[in-house]
């Protein structure tokens, strides 16, 4: 057996358009390569006629047109859904305007593959309210590399040091675009002005989003991609991750590897894994934010305590778990 694991423009002009990008689908991207490494299938990150199964990441006309010749050579097509019109409409200011085909166009998409894997029951709702065939529908996790992302407050000084992070520090890891809550940041910053709040991630030009970030108050910082995400999940206290519209958020499991304390929006994809004061706590608007924010700061155990339980759940989507699912789907597949 020979399985794909295709990342559309993965290397084209050396791999230019996911340097310094540090998404969750390029995090499970990667993930995937390392699970089929240690399955010991033998597998390629580029499609060629002797693999058996086509694993595709993303929804584009480059892989649309390899689905199609591996589907017409009877290979097996297993499409990971990453993308929804639901998370895509907040991405680039334009996106909004494309939302009505690329729904469209996922359904038609979606439906060419034998099996489509979701990383929640979210997503699995919204897909299969394109018309995808619930019986090709299966979530399976994205999963989190514990051996990449793991709690060592030593791993975090050199950044704090650098960056003058004094005290308990907030912060956030992702994409800075506006769906990922930065809105919300901002407010935080304000009413709380004698604390630190950072946010690692790629910043895009202003001529494909808009830069809400601009309005940020001076102890609230925007440092760019970060090279060692591992060390910057390191260098703070408190992870939030106010975003408004997700299909997983890798950047949350890789938080809980860390063992950090995790503030979330409430919607409905972390709905039955996240659980509000278990391993987590959920804010319902800016006011629940703030309120949740200041009970993390003034209590230290509160913070070790939902630390402690996020490092478990961590556990429960690690890779070795993780991988015997994704294992047993590609030889169903076959």
């Amino acid at each position: 057996m020979k399985v794909c694991i295709h990342l559309e423009f993965s290397h084209f002009l050396g791999g230019f358009f996911y340097r310094k990008l540090g998404s969750g689908m390029l995090s499970s991207y990667r993930n995937q390569l390392e699970m089929v490494e240690k399955m010991g299938i033998d597998s390629v990150d580029e499609w060629d006629d002797s693999c058996d199964v086509f694993v595709a990441n993303l929804v584009w006309l480059g892989t649309w047109w390899k689905v199609r010749h591996a589907r017409r050579m009877g290979k097996k097509i297993i499409l990971w859904a990453h993308v929804t019109a639901e998370d895509f409409e907040e991405v680039f200011w334009f996106n909004k305007y494309l939302v009505p085909f690329v729904r469209k166009y996922l359904a038609y998409f979606y439906n060419l593959g034998d099996i489509v894997l979701c990383p929640s029951f979210y997503t699995k709702k919204i897909i299969e309210g394109y018309g995808i065939y619930p019986e090709k529908v299966i979530v399976q996790s994205n999963g989190v590399d514990l051996n990449k992302f793991f709690p060592d407050r030593r791993l975090g000084v050199g950044i704090r040091k650098k960056y003058g992070f004094q005290g308990i520090t907030a912060g956030m890891i992702g994409l800075v675009v506006p769906r990922k809550g930065i809105d919300t940041l901002i407010s935080l910053a304000k009413k709380n002005s004698k604390f630190q709040f950072v946010w690692f991630g790629k910043i895009y030009s202003r001529l494909i989003t808009k830069p809400v970030y601009r309005e940020a108050p001076s102890n609230l910082r925007f440092f760019g991609y970060v090279e060692d995400a591992n060390a910057a999940f390191n260098s703070l206290d408190i992870f939030i991750f106010p975003s408004y519209e997700e299909n997983q958020g890798m950047a949350i499991l890789e938080a809980a590897a860390v063992g950090l304390p995790i503030l979330v929006r409430d919607i409905p994809v972390y709905e039955g894994w996240l659980r509000h004061g278990e391993n987590c706590l959920k804010a319902k608007n800016e006011a629940e934010f703030d309120m949740y924010l200041k009970m993390l700061i003034e209590d230290a155990e509160m913070r070790q305590r939902l630390g402690k339980e996020a490092h478990l759940l961590a556990e429960e989507h690690s890779l070795e778990t993780v991988r015997k699912k994704f294992e047993s789907i590609i030889k169903k597949a076959i």
